[in-house]
């Protein structure tokens, strides 16, 4: 994949098309045969941790040893993402380590938000970072509107600044029970429909989707509908990052390891940083 297929030079306007936005908001497609091995369930969590669960919990394991090191070989604008178990983070020095961009977490379901939220989603935009705040969603709660208006009213909207990053939801296996919430892939598909709707209606943009692709593949029913307007931000803690999840041809963000040089996660843009202003725009 080179930066000349990223997709963000026009993303502006494909968000914005009410054309696609129906097709979203109408059916989605079912019955389509699972490809693939069943996604790892992933550790169980304690509800009561303070902190929920973090993007890429169920990832399973860290990448390998040469890319913990940094970024993947011929990546594009390095970054990070974090949530409450990294606590306060020195953003000064994730900056002079080269992090410029970041996901913060800011909710999860309908009842949580991160105490840690304020430090680093703003402490990352004072260092001068491109960030953008996440959501841990959980279908099994609450609608995925619901959760959208919560996340949007807990830190999680977009401004046109040139340096927020649209909102991103969470959409992996389930840290407290069955992995795919014991729903099936069309009623996955509709909660994340929901969500994306209601936060395109409230903000303006499509959000991101951050997923595996063995988990969408398998709870999703391998829903390629989603490509068309929202970025994948891609989970995979390995030296390559393999198959991409149904529909999508090219990731925006690859998070490929749980450990580095930066705190939290590792990841990188799939651009310049010309193309990540953009993106963010």
């Amino acid at each position: 994949m080179t930066v000349s297929r990223n997709p963000f030079r026009s993303r502006r306007r494909s968000l914005l098309s009410p054309a696609v936005a129906a097709l979203l908001s109408g059916a989605l497609l079912a019955g389509i045969p699972l490809t693939g091995a069943a996604a790892p369930a992933g550790p169980s969590l304690d509800r009561s941790d303070p902190d929920g669960a973090w993007a890429g919990y169920s990832v399973g394991r860290s990448a390998t040893e040469d890319t913990e090191r940094g970024a993947p070989r011929g990546a594009g604008v390095a970054g990070m993402d974090v949530s409450g178990h990294q606590g306060a983070v020195d953003w000064p020095r994730a900056y002079a380590d080269g992090a410029r961009f970041t996901y913060v977490k800011a909710t999860e379901g309908i009842g949580f938000t991160s105490d840690s939220f304020l430090q680093q989603y703003e402490g990352s935009y004072a260092v001068g970072m491109t960030r953008g705040a996440y959501h841990f969603g959980l279908p099994d709660s609450s609608t995925g509107a619901e959760q959208a208006h919560y996340f949007v009213d807990h830190g999680g909207g977009w401004f046109p600044d040139g340096r927020t990053l649209p909102g991103a939801l969470d959409i992996e296996s389930n840290p407290y029970g069955d992995m795919c919430y014991g729903q099936s892939p069309e009623q996955i598909s509709g909660w994340i429909a929901d969500f994306s709707n209601t936060y395109l209606a409230r903000t303006g943009r499509f959000p991101a989707i951050y997923t595996t692709t063995r988990w969408w593949d398998q709870c999703t029913g391998a829903n390629p509908n989603f490509a068309a307007n929202n970025p994948l931000w891609l989970a995979r803690f390995a030296p390559e990052m393999g198959p991409l999840p149904a529909g999508w041809a090219y990731q925006a963000i690859w998070q490929f390891s749980n450990a580095g040089v930066f705190p939290g996660d590792q990841n990188t843009f799939n651009g310049d940083p010309a193309q990540l202003d953009r993106f963010a725009l």
